[in-house]
């Protein structure tokens, strides 16, 4: 591709706000380009991926503004912070054995 017509379409493409299509056209040009597809399987590909990511940062969005606490676990936990704290009977504890 001529440097004119690439500089314009990636314009294009941030004020239309694709990037995963900015990002991927050219590989994906060249997948298809050495794979024998056509120029619809090529769109289909990029459309596709496109999709996908959008997906996935929606996803990410909607988690973020849900405000979900963190999931906590004792793996992270830095007993050294706490030096006094038995960390074999905490970890003896959260089994919840004595329960029963």
């Amino acid at each position: 591709m001529t440097e004119a017509p690439q500089i314009l379409l990636n314009h294009q493409l941030k004020k239309l706000k694709l990037p995963t299509i900015l990002q991927e056209y050219d590989k994906q040009a060249r997948l298809c380009a050495a794979e024998g597809r056509d120029h619809v399987q090529f769109l289909a590909r990029l459309i596709e991926l496109e999709l996908i990511d959008r997906e996935r940062r929606m996803i990410e969005r909607r988690i973020k503004a849900a405000k979900f606490p963190a999931t906590k676990s004792l793996d992270s936990f830095d007993f050294t912070a706490i030096p006094s704290l038995n960390k074999m009977q905490v970890l003896e504890l959260a089994r919840c054995e004595w329960i029963s």
